[in-house]
């Protein structure tokens, strides 16, 4: 299970070099718009449901596309929201502090759509469900996360690490994520739940970044505020995270550079 106290003050406290950092997380944001592309009309007057809108990147994108949408806002980050109101002044956007898993939707939307943050869900299954239930007919549900082969190198470094210190466990660092299949295995039996006829198609894609050195890396997930919230005891022993990191540099490096890898994944679902 995430701890969600401590995610949302990992969030709120760096807030502010959030942006300079989440180079692929924009990038996702800009895959998802691209998604969009020709299927709600810029004049349409839609109601926009966005989940983990962070401090406005894909908000304000969103306003400026839809010119006539309205759109509600939500992060459970105290921090991220005032900087996204700090960023967006449309009297279009409403901006509500909270947590999806524990707030009641009491409206219906013609779309919902979240960039970078169902990863971060404990029960994503019933979340999808509830989701579903506050869209309108035709409405979609369009949203990314990260999938199983993110952090490739870090995972298979720690877990060589444990190997050399003769420490035989399943313990990961951080929450497991789906593949494209599993995911979309759940968007089938949560969305089609409530949609039976509902249209669900997936694309996953592969962003690669390189650090001079792995304390780089963990710098820059830090100041991003995502840094697990569940990483385990092994993880916190100095001579497991020591050695870890003589594997990853060994292993994982080229030309210089340690590579990190995100695997993005991108759901569409379309309800009827």
């Amino acid at each position: 299970m995430i701890d969600k106290p401590l995610l949302k003050k990992r969030f709120s406290d760096h807030a502010k070099t959030y942006d300079q950092f989440a180079s692929v997380q924009k990038k996702m944001g800009t895959q998802l718009l691209k998604r969009m592309d020709g299927k709600e009309s810029e004049f349409a007057p839609i109601h926009i449901l966005e989940i983990g809108c962070g401090t406005g990147y894909l908000t304000k994108k969103l306003s400026q596309q839809l010119t006539e949408a309205t759109i509600t806002a939500i992060d459970f980050a105290p921090g991220m929201i005032e900087i996204a109101k700090q960023r967006i002044n449309d009297e279009r956007v409403h901006f509500l502090c909270g947590d999806i898993e524990e707030m009641g939707l009491k409206e219906r939307y013609d779309l919902i759509i979240s960039n970078a943050t169902f990863q971060w869900l404990n029960d994503m299954e019933n979340t999808l469900i509830r989701l579903s239930h506050s869209l309108k007919n035709n409405g979609r549900i369009l949203f990314s996360t990260f999938g199983a082969e993110t952090f490739h190198e870090l995972h298979t470094s720690f877990s060589r690490a444990l190997q050399k210190w003769q420490i035989y466990t399943n313990a990961r660092l951080g929450q497991p994520f789906y593949s494209l299949k599993e995911l979309l295995e759940l968007c089938d039996r949560t969305i089609r739940l409530v949609h039976p006829h509902s249209n669900i198609v997936g694309i996953e894609t592969i962003e690669k970044e390189r650090f001079l050195s792995v304390r780089d890396f963990f710098t820059s997930l830090k100041k991003i505020g995502a840094t697990n919230s569940n990483q385990g005891p092994f993880f916190q022993r100095p001579s497991i995270l020591k050695e870890m990191i003589k594997i990853y540099e060994r292993d994982f490096q080229e030309n210089g550079f340690i590579t990190a890898t995100y695997h993005c994944l991108f759901i569409e679902a379309v309800l009827k």
